[in-house]
């Protein structure tokens, strides 16, 4: 059975490979609205989510996580009790972000990391052989087609007036380079990955440093794959895709000194 908070892209459909990580394998120790609410914990200090925005809805949450709505309504209320989450009434309402760190974040950090931990450096060395690899292809074979997209995406990334729009512009920016490899299956294990290092909740790791580092990295990238040059737009990649690692390494490493504090 696979994990349904994990949303892994299997090329092979109709092999039923044993789980092989915990990446695969179920929610059984805790509840799983204990387990939900761990992760956004988790999301929100690593600025997948950051304060003042809003959430998705229950709906969108229970659809990513693979999860009841009812967990998720139980999660969210938990953090909005311990002030991580504000919810406002009406048409416009939801859960808000207030805060991106309180007194339970290194415990619910550690608990949701630190179990999965060898599985993340199987991502993150996943990503930096993947990624250069795609960037290098990319460069190979745009079409022109290819690259107005990547400089649209490029310069989207730049406009972005808030958090939103710009996790969604570097979403969009990664996936067509991907599709300039014009091989569907990178593309689909690229967007594995990013779902895997977003915790199936849609953006990367992000904070204002990484977002000034992003918009000259993501520039160069795009300017090398339009240019065809393989080899920078491999290297400029291998850089740019430690960003999100970098932040949940730091992220680790917080948690376990606060919590030795504790």
């Amino acid at each position: 059975m696979s994990d349904p908070l994990d949303i892994s892209i299997d090329p092979f459909a109709e092999a039923e490979p044993a789980p092989m990580s915990s990446w695969d394998v179920p929610i059984v120790t805790q509840s799983v609205a204990d387990h939900v609410a761990d992760r956004l914990v988790t999301a929100i200090a690593l600025g997948v989510y950051v304060p003042a925005q809003q959430l998705p809805s229950e709906r969108e949450l229970a659809s990513m996580l693979g999860v009841s709505r009812t967990s998720v309504r139980e999660a969210l209320g938990r953090l909005a009790a311990d002030g991580y989450l504000e919810v406002r009434r009406g048409r416009y309402g939801g859960y808000f972000v207030l805060a991106d760190w309180g007194p339970s974040s290194a415990e619910q950090v550690r608990r949701h990391l630190v179990p999965k931990w060898a599985d993340f450096e199987h991502l993150f060395d996943a990503r930096s052989l993947l990624e250069p690899l795609i960037a290098h292809t990319a460069a190979l074979r745009r079409t022109d087609d290819d690259c107005t997209e990547i400089a649209n995406a490029a310069q989207a990334y730049i406009d972005a007036a808030d958090h939103e729009a710009s996790r969604r512009a570097d979403g969009d920016l990664h996936f067509v380079i991907a599709r300039a490899t014009h091989n569907p299956l990178l593309v689909r294990l690229s967007v594995d990955l990013r779902t895997k290092i977003s915790l199936n909740l849609g953006a990367e790791p992000y904070s204002d440093e990484v977002r000034r580092k992003a918009i000259d990295q993501h520039q160069r990238l795009a300017a090398a794959v339009i240019g065809g040059r393989a080899e920078e737009a491999s290297e400029i990649a291998a850089g740019h895709f430690t960003l999100s690692e970098n932040l949940i390494r730091d992220l680790v490493r917080r948690a376990e000194q606060e919590g030795g504090s504790e």
